[in-house]
């Protein structure tokens, strides 16, 4: 926490917390990438407010059923309409200012909203627990001598430390929360203070009494605040954190997993794309692969996980291969720059300036590199004449790629591991062939090239090899013994 001397103008960020709007003891915070600063309650002044405490609270949100759930998100989904939603409109001003994304792709995230919330997005997250199990005990099996085995899906009290690179996690949180029918407090971040209230305040407004709108809080606090964290990551007030954001975020986070804290890790992950031989058929081919490729590593000015880094071309490493791959880059850098500004922009504080000077440093050394690009600070595409990425490789953003030549699918393996979340593959004819492999290796996540960035089927999958929704619930059960037919402990013979 920090008191700031001056400013312009301080914005607050009030909490919620189960409905009720907290703006009072407010103390200032610096924000991230920009000037804004804002005030927000004093977490200290929540702590006695903010966990849920007895869990047997949550009973209200078991008098909904599934049907009700859904009736509830499908009409905040229309509230979410960043045309006639103030608080949204609010919360956009500010969040331009803060966000690492410049505006044009922070007002296409609020736009994207409602589209979040449709019937089929529910019913697909429902799906990913099962909505039988949700609703009731099912009867999961009866063995051979008679008892039966019953389970129900039960929500429980998380906290959810969302990422601030994306302004519709928040929102898909609270999504996730509703499905699972549990009790969640998000942790909003500094690069999104604003958001995560505005959808919130929305349900006040829309059903301020409503079990759901009464089990989402959320509130600023500084990360690796340990006096404010270690009272509120104790058992007795969450069961589950769920973690998104970066390594050292993520590695704070783990200090407070003990016995009765579950903590599901989305952690930071870094993306590549695959492309066969094929995108050197002919001019077309190659002009598709390069529309594709770019936005693979220009979607979100690559501010996402998804987002790939790292491109590996099936050409072969000798000069024809190379002189392929190179010609492949000239093209998708052309084909970034044509990018739709609510897909793509010149990032907003233009190259980092390591990498910049990393950039500067391989066009250098023009027997290992060839840099394509970069002078106008709206991105690059470094080639790498040997058979590997750039040592820099991690710290790729501001839509720079590395495009690197290879002879064969067997020299990709073993470049993946378990930070791999996406990889975007071309043809779609490779997939099969390459699947399992990079299952095995590590991948997360494939995709037909050029859809890294979209999620095609919505947020009711899988994410970082795990299912997150079916992870915010307890998974509860019985067992019923038949008397006559099971044999008992307690008999002698």
């Amino acid at each position: 926490m920090t008191t700031l001397k001056t400013a312009a103008k301080t914005e607050i960020a009030p909490a919620v917390i189960r409905g009720q709007i907290i703006d009072t003891d407010l103390v200032d915070f610096g924000g991230r990438n920009g000037d804004l600063k804002f005030r927000a309650p004093d977490p200290n002044s929540l702590l006695g407010r903010l966990p849920l405490g007895n869990p047997n609270r949550l009973q209200d949100m078991y008098s909904l059923s599934m049907d009700e759930v859904t009736d509830y998100l499908l009409s905040l989904g229309k509230e979410l309409d960043i045309k006639t939603n103030k608080h949204l409109q609010y919360a956009l001003d500010l969040t331009i200012q803060t966000a690492p994304m410049t505006p044009p792709l922070v007002r296409n995230q609020y736009a994207r909203l409602p589209s979040l919330f449709t019937r089929e997005e529910i019913d697909d997250m429902i799906g990913q627990i099962g909505r039988p199990y949700l609703e009731d005990w099912v009867l999961d099996r009866t063995t051979s001598t008679g008892a039966k085995r019953y389970v129900k899906a039960f929500g429980a009290r998380a906290i959810h430390i969302v990422a601030g690179n994306s302004p519709v996690l928040s929102a898909v949180t609270a999504m996730r929360n509703a499905v699972a029918r549990g009790d969640a407090i998000i942790k909003a971040p500094s690069n999104d203070p604003f958001t995560g209230i505005a959808v919130a305040r929305t349900m006040i407004d829309m059903a301020p009494d409503h079990p759901i709108t009464k089990h989402l809080s959320i509130a600023y606090w500084k990360g690796g605040d340990e006096a404010f964290e270690s009272k509120l990551y104790q058992p007795h007030n969450v069961e589950k954190i769920v973690a998104w954001g970066g390594f050292a975020s993520v590695k704070h986070i783990t200090k407070y997993i003990q016995p009765g804290i579950e903590l599901i890790s989305l952690d930071p992950k870094r993306s590549i794309s695959i492309i066969g031989p094929e995108a050197f058929d002919d001019d077309a081919s190659m002009n598709q692969v390069a529309k594709r490729v770019a936005a693979d590593f220009g979607a979100h000015n690559q501010e996402v996980c998804a987002s790939a880094r790292v491109v590996y071309v099936l050409s072969g490493s000798d000069d024809k291969g190379i002189e392929q791959t190179t010609e492949l880059a000239r093209r998708a850098y052309d084909s970034l720059r044509k990018l739709p500004e609510h897909v793509s922009t010149k990032p907003k504080f233009g190259i980092n300036r390591d990498l910049k000077s990393q950039l500067d440093s391989a066009s250098l050394l023009d027997d290992f590199y060839e840099v394509v690009g970069g002078e106008d600070d709206d991105g690059a595409v470094i080639v790498s004449k040997l058979p590997e990425p750039v040592d820099f490789a991690p710290s790729l953003t501001n839509r720079v790629a590395n495009f690197v030549p290879v002879d064969s699918i067997e020299d990709v393996y073993p470049r993946i591991d378990a930070y791999c979340q996406t990889i975007g593959i071309y043809p779609e004819k490779l997939v099969p062939e390459i699947q399992d492999r990079l299952a095995l290796a590590g991948g997360q996540r494939l995709v037909s090239l050029g859809y890294a960035g979209m999620a095609a089927t919505g947020f009711g999958a899988p994410q970082d090899g795990v299912e997150p929704v079916r992870r915010l619930c307890k998974f509860i059960f019985r067992e019923e013994a038949d008397l006559e037919t099971t044999p008992a402990l307690w008999k002698v013979d």
